[in-house]
């Protein structure tokens, strides 16, 4: 009661125009609107800062068979994943970074013991016998073998950072920022 005659006071106080006038419609948003953006990331290449070129590559290498492109979603190379892991493993803690140096060694290791070449220059069958350790059993404890816990670690990091890259996110919803697959990516408003 209070407020309705608090509200009619503060009415008799304002100017007859102001009341008289119709209110303006609203405007029309259009659903489908997009919105075009010109991010940095999607106009410059990114540059590895903590993976040496040939770590590297054996890095993109591992990620092009633990998530490979399907239908057509992109995978861990179109996602640019490698890129991704090298940024965040540059700012992990030692331990994880270590994880990492010591499991890519481990990878060109072997693939120069077992065929003579890098592992980002094996094929797909060769890279499945260096990649062994992935088909044991999935327990709740880590692996005690370092060189399977790194396995472990890259598959999940790789499978991650291939879901939430803008580039699924945009090819899940068709290009439609509104509906983007998972909405676990957000694009830079400029």
């Amino acid at each position: 009661m209070i407020q309705s005659v608090l509200g009619v006071s503060a009415a008799s106080v304002l100017p007859s125009p102001l009341l008289s006038q119709p209110p303006k419609p609203l405007p029309v948003v259009d659903d489908n609107a997009k919105l075009v953006l010109n991010a940095a990331d999607s106009v410059a290449g990114a540059v590895t800062r903590f993976f040496e070129a040939e770590e590297f590559t054996a890095l993109r290498r591992l990620g092009e068979i633990l998530a490979p492109a399907r239908q057509n979603l992109p995978g861990a190379v179109e996602a640019e994943a490698a890129e991704f892991l090298d940024f965040l493993i540059g700012q992990s803690p030692a331990d994880r970074q270590t994880l990492y140096r010591d499991g890519v060694a481990h990878l060109n290791r072997e693939a120069r013991s077992r065929y003579g070449k890098s592992f980002a220059d094996v094929s797909l069958t060769d890279a499945d016998a260096i990649l062994a350790p992935l088909r044991q059993p999935w327990t709740y404890e880590p692996p005690a073998d370092p060189f399977a816990r790194f396995l472990r670690a890259a598959k999940e990091d790789f499978l991650k950072a291939t879901v939430n890259s803008r580039q699924w996110a945009m090819a899940a919803s068709g290009g439609n920022r509104r509906g983007s697959g998972l909405n676990v990516y957000w694009l830079p408003i400029e």
